[in-house]
């Protein structure tokens, strides 16, 4: 048996969940501040707006937004729609209301593009209001005379609408800005002119047109810093000086291994010429004995070949005697 003491419990729950459930599919509350807000809208098209997934608290609002904004031309089909393709419902509402209260002039099919996009059509409008101030990294260029110099830009820019869908964005614009200053930067005679006439870079960049193409509009480019680098042209210089001596180096240990190689060559031409010589002499004895014994030659030659020998080595020993060996002998 159930407790008839619990029925009123169970009662309070029930009822509780019911309400839930029917003030969820049904936002009385969103249809109600629609009413007073003047946005017409049925509780019908609330609930339909629940079975297709569409939040009606981000959709109500929006459309309260709207109509208080005098923008009647958006629907809540159009907004729905815009959901169920992955837009941004308020970002879209709040950037048409700022738009209009600038005299931008932006369309709803414009701004969900852009939004669709992957822009921040809300941030676009807000930045074509009011310009930001975009800083570069620091540029290195160098100058015709070798100095390297490092400057930093402020970029101010204003968001072109009618280029968010497909203008390229913040970093092209970093990157152009970056390439003008190089230029202007390298086309200068000396480093002195630069830091004279800072302005002359902002000038010459300026002047060429750099947001062509861009989701931007540049409207100034000052240089906020220059800073001298390091002497390029003499580190180059000397790095090419000490390539020449390694060359040179090279070349002359080349040279060098070339003459070890020749004399070693010559040396060993040497050694085998006086083993020849040796080894022709050794013959010289046996020739000799066997001119004797054939008797080609007499004695008596011999014994002047003997003499003459013997005169040559006495000859030879006096050459290569000193002045004290002399005066030695003398004494």
């Amino acid at each position: 048996m159930v407790d008839t003491a619990m029925f009123p419990v169970i009662l309070v729950i029930a009822v509780v969940v019911i309400l839930s459930i029917f003030f969820h599919f049904v936002p009385f509350f969103l249809w109600l501040s629609a009413k007073v807000s003047g946005v017409k809208i049925s509780l019908i098209q609330l609930f339909l707006m629940r079975i297709r997934n569409v939040p009606p608290n981000i959709i109500v609002p929006s459309l309260i937004e709207a109509h208080k904004a005098g923008l009647h031309q958006i629907t809540r089909d159009n907004l729905e729609a815009h959901y169920m393709t992955g837009g941004h419902v308020q970002r879209v509402v709040h950037a048409l209301v700022s738009a209009s209260k600038a005299n931008i002039d932006l369309s709803f099919e414009k701004a969900t593009a852009i939004d669709l996009a992957g822009r921040d059509v809300f941030e676009a409008v807000q930045t074509s209001v009011n310009p930001k101030v975009i800083d570069t990294p620091p540029v290195a260029a160098v100058a015709k005379n070798g100095i390297q110099l490092i400057a930093k830009a402020r970029v101010t820019v204003r968001a072109n609408i009618h280029q968010l869908v497909g203008g390229a964005g913040e970093d092209t614009i970093l990157a152009r800005v970056g390439e003008g200053i190089v230029s202007s930067i390298g086309s200068a005679e000396t480093h002195e002119q630069v830091l004279e006439n800072p302005d002359s870079i902002s000038k010459l960049v300026l002047s060429k047109g750099l947001d062509a193409g861009t989701a931007y509009e540049i409207l100034s480019i000052d240089i906020a810093d220059i800073d001298v680098g390091k002497n390029i042209g003499a580190t180059l210089q000397m790095d090419q000086a000490n390539a020449d001596k390694n060359i040179a180096q090279a070349k002359a240990e080349e040279r060098r291994a070339m003459a070890v190689a020749t004399e070693q060559e010559m040396k060993a031409k040497a050694q085998e010429a006086r083993a020849e010589v040796i080894a022709a002499e050794a013959e010289v004895p046996k020739a000799l004995a066997q001119a004797l014994r054939d008797g080609n030659m007499g004695f008596m030659d011999y014994y002047k070949l003997e003499n003459l020998k013997g005169d040559t080595a006495m000859r030879d020993t006096i050459s290569k005697m000193t002045k004290d060996d002399v005066k030695g002998m003398l004494k």
